[in-house]
């Protein structure tokens, strides 16, 4: 079985990356922690694509002591393989607070810090497990400690920013990239399955916005989308918008900061050549079978209504067959626009 370094499978060069919108727009970009778009060609690799500054993973699933993945070493500074001993948590932690401490204050820095954590393989310093001898499960027990480690390293981060005289003018942007593996013990609260899945326990995360000058303490409800986040950034570091490629996300500014309606007036959740899923207001299609499908006839297609039902409990795809096929009219378009799979990779 080949090496997983040397999948092909890569974010496309033709793509514009934050890093180099916001380098164009005098933005100094690092990168601290894990890339996982691309690593079989350097041409693929942070420093590559806008970032000045990289130092970490190039994929995920690393052991969190070793930093090896498949039995090669994957830790680099700047593309170079880098020896060190480390839980890698806290030395992201240590390195994106060097580079705060470090940054001239003169140029606007932006800082993007993608920790490995709290993916598998599940491991965490025996300090952090001590914390927490009360909890039975052992993988819950180590989910627990790994995500109070990362937290504890994102602290270093916002305490520099504070050293610096930096925390009123920065925002802080946290979100996580998928709902937890419901097989290492991860909680997902009310809502339905994991990781892996188009349910609300796969694909809504926790996410929060801090930028002291700029937004008010509150609560977001409105339906966003983290590609949202790009355009939303351009704007604010007043980078442009124009490119050749067009943008997926929505400009999100107003919501966040102003409590207006979302600017989206649907999400594509995923889809693929078996399944996927597509909200339009309140209502959700998910379904499984080949797509595009002339009719849901082929498939099985859940509905729900998801301000009614976050949980997607009750079935409603029998009693509003219109929604359904308005919703699988969407996702069909959406398929037949969606390149073929790359990867079979899924973590």
């Amino acid at each position: 079985m080949p090496s997983r370094f040397q999948n092909t499978a890569s974010l496309p060069l033709e793509e514009r990356l934050l890093p180099q919108a916001l380098k164009e727009a005098g933005y100094a970009p690092s990168i601290v922690g894990k890339w996982h778009l691309g690593s079989f060609d350097e041409k693929y690799w942070p420093t590559s694509r806008g970032f000045d500054h990289h130092y970490g993973h190039l994929f995920g699933a690393i052991d969190y002591f070793t930093h090896v993945r498949d039995g090669k070493l994957d830790w680099y500074r700047d593309g170079k393989p880098l020896n060190e001993e480390g839980y890698t948590t806290q030395l992201l932690g240590r390195e994106a607070a060097k580079i705060v401490r470090e940054h001239d204050a003169s140029k606007p820095l932006f800082l993007y810090v993608p920790f490995n954590a709290t993916h598998g393989p599940l491991q965490a310093p025996q300090d952090y497990l001590d914390r927490y001898k009360d909890i039975s499960n052992p993988k819950r027990r180590l989910k627990a400690a790994m995500t109070t480690c990362m937290d504890d390293a994102i602290g270093e981060i916002v305490a520099e920013l504070g050293k610096r005289g930096m925390a009123e003018n920065t925002l802080l942007l946290f979100s996580s990239d998928n709902g937890g593996p419901t097989g290492e013990a991860a909680l997902n609260g009310p809502l339905r399955a994991g990781k892996g899945t188009l349910y609300e326990g796969g694909v809504r995360v926790p996410a929060f916005a801090v930028w002291p000058s700029k937004l008010k303490p509150g609560v977001v409800r409105e339906m966003l989308h983290v590609t949202d986040l790009y355009p939303t950034l351009l704007r604010l570091a007043g980078a442009s918008a124009e490119q050749k490629l067009r943008l997926d996300g929505k400009d999100a500014w107003a919501t966040l900061s102003e409590g207006r309606p979302t600017p989206r007036e649907e999400i594509l959740h995923n889809v693929e050549p078996k399944r996927g899923a597509l909200r339009r207001g309140p209502w959700k299609l998910v379904v499984q079978g080949a797509l595009p499908a002339p009719d849901a006839s082929s498939l099985k297609a859940e509905l729900f209504n998801i301000d009614e039902d976050p949980e997607e409990r009750t079935d409603l795809a029998g009693r509003h067959p219109d929604h359904v096929k308005e919703l699988l009219e969407r996702l069909n378009a959406y398929a037949r626009e969606a390149v073929p799979p790359k990867s079979s990779e899924k973590d």
